[in-house]
Parts: structure tokens; sequence; C-alpha cells
């Protein structure tokens, strides 16, 4: 029988508050963002309160899923921030509690969410798309409100433009106005010109009344002619014109249906249609291509008529010597062969060129269906992945309120979104298989929910450090550098009539190791995980010959030799080769593309990084030896 213990509604209750409130936030913080794309078809124009009560409140319902991840994680790491911190974590661990039973009500409430997010995704999601950017297309076609300004020219009137030079905002007057009709062709122009006027709207929104005072109106009477050199015109003064300009300032909404087609729109049930029928198309209409292609533009044939007999032969270029014919034909038939060649081929490729144009635009459409098909099922799952790796994170670092969770779900997040894009660009673009590119940041962000909770589950210390300061410094290639300092006392001084030797043979296998092993040059992908290690002892015996000759010269009295070896880089015997030791190990992790990916181009940064350092070893070599030569012997 389920029984819901006290200590399960009390971390439900202290979770649930949190998450209402990450919840709002992330809303907004992502309504903002998407507000910013298009502020500007909204400010300027007029639109009535409930025209943007409605923007906000469709944005807010696609908005739902993307920000519901983002607060699972916030709220899981302040949830068990807040615990930690309270030492409430340890009093139920102390209890026998595990962190998995701990987490479980949790759980149980995350996949509940997950649900609620595909709920959206699939149900309200597509309805409430399709109203959103109809709406958004209704107030990009809207007029601009009325505002005329100052001193500049205004051509948001269709036909018409409008300078005013001053104007009164009280009383609505403007002065010194200067107007451009276009509306019969830039050369039939007229031009009106008054001391003062007045702009209104008409009570039906579709017209602009317009009264002008003390002014003159000038207007061809016909077209202007270059050659002509008197053109007629009218020029007529006036004490009060009025006139009307058609402006149609009202808000009309455009028909829903210009968004049937769009991918966003529709919902799982009718994406998986889709996909099947533009797949079946794309198959149907590809065959009939080919077909057409083989039996027509690349395949020649010659029809022989025989009594009533067809006789269709294959003709190869073979069977004819092309270029005696061409050079016994006239210059004239020549230049008609090329002619007809170039057409044909022009038109062929015309033709072929709109054909694939046709399909990789239905390829395109059937690539964003499989994606929408998709991310409704990432984007749930990773509610549910945040909260693993956001509860047991939030254990670790036993850090509540908004200053650290906040800092460290964000960079999750960071992380989680560019992957998540990348994969999904690559997806729709046709670079990736649809599945690997929109699955790709849950294939990488589930191990660390998996890791993270089996290490706060068996109280591991994860954040030392220290250890991620030399594991980084690892990985990155970051090394210490030699500090050699003169010893005060020496039992036994450098040989130094040996040294030049050893420093030449050092010098000599360096350069035979460069020459081998081509460092500067990027490893074969295939070859690096197939070939079995050849090399790995000779760069040992390298590096052993190396630190024998640094030791033995430490010993040196000379402050110009101990400045010199210090100049010696560390070398990294092991960073420019494979992973690992086993074979299978690393044609395993070559196979895995995005870990054999990873590697391959950390091994070519080190086997750049061992060249440099194996050119300044010889340089180094020189240098020790003038220096033994010149002041030591």
């Amino acid at each position: 029988m389920l029984r819901i213990k006290k200590l399960d509604i009390f971390i439900l209750k202290s979770f649930c508050m949190l998450f209402m409130g990450t919840s709002l936030i992330c809303l907004f913080i992502f309504m903002m963002q998407f507000l910013w794309k298009y502020v500007d078809e909204m400010v300027g124009k007029g639109l009535e309160i409930s025209v943007l009560a409605k923007f906000f409140f469709y944005s807010a319902l696609t908005l739902v899923p993307v920000s519901l991840p983002l607060a699972v994680l916030l709220a899981a790491l302040i949830t068990f921030g807040n615990f930690g911190e309270r030492f409430e974590l340890l009093a139920m661990k102390a209890a026998g509690i595990s962190l998995l039973k701990i987490m479980r009500p949790l759980i149980v409430f995350i996949i509940f969410i997950s649900g609620v997010s595909f709920y959206f995704q699939n149900v309200i999601g597509p309805e409430a798309y399709t109203k959103l950017y109809t709406l958004i297309i209704s107030m990009k076609q809207k007029s601009p409100e009325l505002d005329i300004p100052e001193g500049v020219f205004y051509d948001e009137i269709d036909g018409y433009n409008l300078y005013v030079k001053h104007k009164n905002r009280k009383t609505g007057m403007l002065y010194d106005v200067l107007i451009y009709n276009f509306e019969k062709g830039f050369e039939n122009a007229q031009i009106i010109k008054s001391d003062s006027g007045r702009l209104e709207m008409t009570a039906d929104k579709q017209h602009l009344y317009l009264h002008l005072y003390d002014g003159e109106q000038f207007e061809n009477l016909k077209s202007q002619n270059m050659n002509q050199k008197n053109v007629p015109y009218r020029r007529e003064a006036f004490r009060e014109k009025h006139a009307i300009i058609e402006f149609d300032s009202d808000f009309n909404m455009v028909d829903a249906g210009i968004m049937s087609n769009q991918s966003m729109s529709k919902n799982m049930k009718m994406l998986q249609a889709g996909i099947d029928s533009m797949s079946v198309q794309n198959d149907s209409v590809g065959r009939s291509y080919f077909n057409e292609a083989m039996n027509g533009t690349y395949k020649i044939t010659a029809e022989l008529k025989k009594a009533d007999t067809l006789k269709i032969q294959e003709a190869s270029l073979t069977d004819y010597d092309v270029d005696s014919l061409f050079n016994a034909a006239t210059l004239a038939q020549k230049q008609k062969i090329i002619t007809a060649a170039v057409s044909r081929a022009g038109s062929v490729g015309s033709d072929w060129s709109f054909k694939s144009y046709s399909v990789s635009q239905t390829d395109t459409s059937l690539r964003r269906h499989m994606t929408s098909w998709h991310e409704k099922l990432t984007l749930s799952v990773a509610c549910l992945i945040f909260f693993f790796i956001g509860a047991p994170l939030g254990g670790i670092i036993r850090k509540g309120g908004l200053g650290m969770p906040v800092v460290v779900s964000v960079l999750i997040f960071i992380i989680y979104y560019i992957i998540n894009n990348t994969g999904f660009k690559m997806a729709r673009d046709g670079q990736w298989i649809v599945w690997t590119g929109m699955w790709t940041s849950t294939a990488i962000l589930a191990p660390l929910g998996v890791f993270l909770t089996y290490k706060s589950n068996n109280d591991s210390v994860v954040l030392n450090a220290d250890a991620y300061i030399n594991w980084f410094k690892k990985v990155l290639g970051i090394r210490s550098v030699r500090h050699l300092f003169r010893k005060e006392v020496v039992i036994h001084d450098p040989d130094y009539a040996r040294l030049p030797g050893d420093l030449q043979a050092l010098t000599d296998d360096c350069r035979i190791y460069m020459e081998n092993n081509a460092l500067k040059r990027a490893p074969n992908y295939l070859k690096l995980w197939i070939q079995e290690p050849g090399s790995e002892k000779n760069i040992e015996q390298i590096n052993e010959r190396l630190e024998t000759l640094v030791e033995e010269m430490s010993n040196t009295r000379s402050v110009y030799l101990l400045n010199a070896l210090n100049t010696y880089p560390i070398i990294s015997v092991h960073a420019h080769l494979r992973p690992f030791n086993h074979s299978w190990l690393n044609l395993a992790c070559g196979v895995v593309l995005p870990v054999g990916l990873f590697f391959y181009f950390r091994i070519w940064m080190f086997r750049v990084r061992l060249g440099k350092d194996l050119e300044r070893i010889i340089k180094t070599d020189d240098e020790i030896r003038q220096i033994i030569e010149t002041n030591l012997k």
C-alpha cells in the first residue's frame, strides 16, 4: 500500500514552492528574449491592449516547455542546496535514508512535469504557435501609427513624402509643410507647399484628412522627356485646400491557414502523417527522375524503321571517331554543332536544377517535421535529466539561495543550449541524421546526471578544486615550468667533456623522431585507432635521456647554464598517443564519433606541441654546447 510520509510531504512542499517561483522567473526571461525579436513590429503602430495581451499570452504558452527544464534545474539546485546548508540532508542520511529515497517523491513529481511539458508541446503548443505567428504576421502588415517627425522626410504613407519643419503637439498644427505626391509616378509628381496645415484620421481609420492653408501646388501635365526642352505644368495658389489620402491604420487579422504547413503548428500524429507522405513523395519523385535520366538524357538511342518493324539500336561513342567527324565539318557546321550542344546542355542543366530544387524543398520540409517530432520528446526528457543533475549537485555544493545555484544552473543550461542548438541545426540542415542531432544533448547530459547522482549518493568528494585544476591542466596541456636554482653544496660536478657529445646525440634522436612521425601534420583518423602503438618507447627514451642530462647539469655553478636549463620543456610522453593501452578500447573510442573526435583533436594538438618541444630541445642543446665550450671547458 502506497503511503505518503511526512518527510515526502516536506520535500515536495519545499521543492514545489521554489519550482513555482523559478518557473515564473524563467518564463519571464524567455519572454523578454522573445519580445526583443519582435519589438520593432509593435512599437509605433498603435496596437490595442487586447492585441498585445494576446501576443504575450500566446508567446507564454509556446515558451512554457522551453522554460520548464531550466526551472526544474534551478529549483532542484536551490532545494537540495538549502537542505545541505541547513544540515537537513545530513540528518536524513544519518537516519539511514539514502539520497535516492529522498529524491523518490520528487522523481514522481518531475515525471508528472515531463508529462505536462509534453502535453503543452503536443496539444496546446501547436494551437498557440499558429495563433501567435498569425498575430505576428498581422502586426507586421499593420501600418504604423501616424506620427510625422520634425525636420525630416516622412515616407510611411504609400505614394507620399511629407516634410514638416515645425509642429505644435498641443494643437496638432503643422508649419512649413512640403508634400510630394508620387501616386501617378515619379515623373508626374505633384508638389504642394503650404505655410501651415493639419492632418487627422477619419472615423473609420481608413483615410487621412489633410487640411492645408496658404500655399501653392505644382503638377506636370504630361511625362517628361529627355529630348523635350519645354514641359507644360500647372501651378495653383490656394488659401485653403482639403484632400483625402488612403491610409489603412486598422488592425486586420490574416487567415490562420497560412500556418497550416508549418511543422510547429502540428501535433505528433499530424507530424508523423506529414513525414510519411513526404517520404513517399520524395521516393517516388526521385525514382521517376532517375528513370527519366537513365532512359532519356544519359542514353543515346536511334530508331530505325524497316517496313512495319521498329528497331532500337544502342549507340556508343567508342564506335565512332568523333574528332575526325567534327574536323571534317565546315566552320558553319562546327558552329552549329557547338551551339546546339551548349543549348542542349544548358536546357538539361536548367531542367535538373529545377527538379533538384523541388526535391530539396520537400526534403527540407521533411527534416523540419522530423526535428519537431523529436523535439517534443527531448524537451520533455530534459526536465527529468536536469532534475538528476540539479538535485545531487545541490547536495554536493550545499549552498542555497540565489547565489551559487543560479550561477551553476545558468552555466549548465548554456552548455545544454549550445549542444542542443548545434544538434538541431545539424539535423535541420541535413548534416547529421535527424535523431542523432536531436538526441545529442540528451546523450551527453544523461551520463552526467547518473554520475552526479551516484557520487552524491555515496557522499563522494566531487568538487575538489585541486583535483579538477590538475585534471584541466592535463587535458588542456597546461604544464609546469622548470625552476632550477644554484645549489649551495655540489658533490659531483657535471662532466663537461662528455656532455657536448650526449647533447648532440639527444639532438640527433629528436630530429629522427620528428622526421619519422611528421608531428606537424594532422594524423590519419583511421590509422590512429587501428595501428598498434610503436613509438612510445622512442619518446620515453628521449625524455629519460633529457631528464638525466638536466639532473646532471643542474649541479653546475654557472648561472648561465642554469638559465639555459630552465628553457627545456617538460615533455608529456603519452599525450600525443592513443588514450588507452588496450587496442579494443582505442578502436571503440574511434567508433564513438564524438569521443573519437575529441581525442583526435587533442592528440593532434599535443603532436604539434611535441614537435615544438623537440625543436626547443634542439635549440637549447646548441645553446648549452656553446656555453660549455666557451665558458666551462
